[in-house]
């Protein structure tokens, strides 16, 4: 069973970047992957032990990162607009 279902994710994409189609944007991928990090760290409460969720929120969180950085790097105003609304410490 999915995390995210296809209406879940098209919201976040609506919310954060602009439409429910338009998957390429910054914004909607730092959502995406924030609401999926949320639900990792959430799982990996419950199972201490699962070393391969660990591993691939480790992942997750180095990408969300990397986006961010570009966001910075390209336009400071929606980096701290997304950081503001999702509640990320920066």
């Amino acid at each position: 069973m999915p995390v995210l279902t296809k209406e879940a994710k098209q919201e976040i994409f609506k919310t954060h970047g602009g439409a429910a189609t338009n998957t390429g944007n910054s914004e909607g991928q730092i959502a995406l992957f924030t609401a999926r990090i949320e639900h990792l760290t959430e799982h990996l409460k419950k199972n201490k032990k699962d070393h391969v969720t660990e591993t691939s929120l480790v992942d997750m969180v180095g990408k969300r990162k990397q986006l961010l950085n570009y966001l910075k790097q390209s336009d400071i105003e929606r980096y701290r607009a997304i950081i503001a609304k999702l509640g990320l410490r920066k």
